[in-house]
């Protein structure tokens, strides 16, 4: 049997047996910004992002809004899409992707007729020379954690890739698209090393590179061989960064730009009531503030439920959004089929002072570094939790900046004892199980509990709904048990435009499609 799409979380069946794989009809990925009608080819689209990439290698860059997901879709284009509020997927560059053994296996078929931008063919060996490429550890691209999941793969025919997982995951097509994996660039090209393909990246987009200045601006053109005709409807995006979220809504509201990648609820709340139309992705998780596990004070769980039980979250959300922003109180948002009425942490200050006491007369004081970012909500962040945790004794917190390029170091060594870090869920797959799960290399807390990476296994191998369900229950209460996170605002995918701007949409964990975008004139 081969199992079809469905709709994602797993609450209904949409297509057939409820699985990642085969299209049925296209999903509807998130609704245009503005008002409906017929796209207008040309023109130019000023965009703004949060960061500029280090590289426009594909496995260097990360499919996630606030970084470098519209830029990789305008050079490589999608294998795949997906509803932002169902998870249903839906195929682009790929025709299908289908299992036959509950997610052991998954087949890849692309299109007919797929080329890159120098001519040469799209085919099943150039998706497997990227997705080896990919999980190779010595690549270092941020994807490896969905990557590492193949143990083989395989060329069928020239349309067809097969792979092998190294455990059943029914839902795997969801990692696929969400990061770099749904970005196929040109074998040659990449051989050719960095320093050229950054001056010449070959993919098969709806744009192609005519310049990139650093730290200054990108400039795109018009794919005119893109397999979508006649999208993209524009002739020419210009991309700029900048990781102030009150600069891009500035530049928007100034008439600077066209288009503003937006992080914080403070500044699409601001971008709502000045009357550009605002794009929200809806997700369940969210930013938390992640200790580190592995060592003091976090190693020990006191120190975790004494921070936990001292930061007043909905404090938080007033200073630094406003209080626009939603506190994840739970896991799930209320509209998910995985939600339970499980309060995730309480604030409570005797009992965070009581800890705190315990600690330090046994000779362990929480003291700590909270490593932040130097982006002004980053840095904002970390500052409420210091002044917070400033009015109890027994305690210390230093904050330590860092600039992006460090991140990935730090990382990888696991340099921190607490920093932000995200589970951004549309279906628990496969984000729960990367972040949490003791196998996981991208569990950055280092939580090893047998009942929680129990249950993440259950729900990841299931394709029952009710077995599922019981299993994600289980996470949410071994979560409140264990504290390895504190979640505290969901994330804002967010993207703002001038009120000529159409057709914007966005998949995955809010990566924007520019081939959609359209001017009107």
């Amino acid at each position: 049997m081969v199992f079809r799409t469905r709709r994602f979380p797993a609450a209904v069946a949409a297509c057939a047996m409820a699985l990642v794989t085969a299209a049925c009809s296209g999903p509807t990925v998130a609704k245009p910004a503005g008002p409906a009608g017929d796209p207008v080819p040309g023109g130019t689209a000023r965009v703004v992002m949060m960061n500029e990439p280090r590289s426009l290698d594909p496995a260097a860059m990360s499919n996630v809004w606030a970084f470098n997901a519209v830029l990789g879709n305008a050079l490589y284009g999608e294998l795949m899409v997906n509803d932002v509020e169902t998870g249903e997927i839906g195929y682009k560059m790929a025709e299908s992707f289908t299992t036959k053994d509950g997610g052991a296996t998954f087949e890849l078929k692309l299109r007919d007729g797929l080329t890159f931008t120098d001519g040469d063919p799209l085919d099943a060996q150039a998706v497997k020379y990227n997705w080896d490429r990919i999980r190779n550890p010595a690549t270092g691209s941020s994807s490896i954690r969905e990557a590492a999941m193949i143990t083989s793969t395989e060329v069928v025919d020239a349309r067809t890739l097969k792979i092998g997982l190294r455990m059943p995951v029914p839902g795997y097509g969801q990692a696929v698209l969400a990061g770099a994996m749904n970005w196929i660039a040109s074998p040659k090209a990449l051989a050719k090393g960095q320093r050229e393909f950054n001056a010449r990246p070959i993919g098969a987009g709806p744009f192609t590179l005519k310049s990139w200045s650093r730290q200054d601006k990108i400039e795109l053109v018009k794919n005119p061989k893109y397999w979508d005709s006649p999208k993209p409807y524009l002739d020419r995006i210009e991309l700029r960064a900048t990781p102030d979220s009150m600069q891009r809504l500035s530049s928007l509201i100034s008439g600077g730009v066209d288009v503003a990648v937006d992080t914080s609820w403070k500044t699409i709340d601001k971008a709502r009531k000045a009357g550009f139309p605002t794009q929200v992705v809806p997700l369940s998780g969210g930013q938390s503030l992640t200790m580190n596990t592995r060592k003091p004070p976090f190693n020990d769980l006191r120190a975790r439920q004494a921070v936990a039980a001292a930061l007043d979250l909905d404090s938080m959300n007033l200073s630094q959004y406003n209080g626009k922003g939603e506190v994840p109180t739970r896991l799930f948002s209320k509209t998910s089929p995985f939600y339970e009425d499980i309060v995730l942490t309480r604030s409570d200050k005797r009992a965070a002072q009581r800890l705190f006491d315990q600690l330090a007369a046994e000779g362990k004081p929480v003291s700590f570094t909270f490593t932040s970012q130097v982006s002004p909500e980053s840095k904002a962040v970390a500052e409420s939790i210091q002044a917070q945790l400033s009015a109890y004794k027994n305690v210390k917190v230093k904050i330590r900046s860092i600039v992006s390029a460090e991140t990935a170091s730090i990382y990888a060594k696991r340099d921190f004892e607490m920093l932000i870090s995200s589970a951004l869920i549309v279906d628990p797959e496969p984000q729960l199980w990367s972040v949490l799960h003791g196998r996981s290399s991208a569990n950055l807390s280092g939580i090893n509990d047998p009942q929680l990476n129990a249950a993440l296994d259950q729900g990841r191998k299931s394709t029952s709904p009710e077995e599922r369900k019981a299993a994600y229950k289980v996470v949410q209460e071994r979560l409140v048990a264990l504290i390895p996170v504190i979640y505290y605002t969901r994330a804002a995918p967010a993207v703002e435009t001038a009120t000529n701007v159409h057709g914007t949409r966005q998949y995955g964990f809010g990566s924007l499609m520019p081939e959609e975008l359209w001017i009107q004139r």
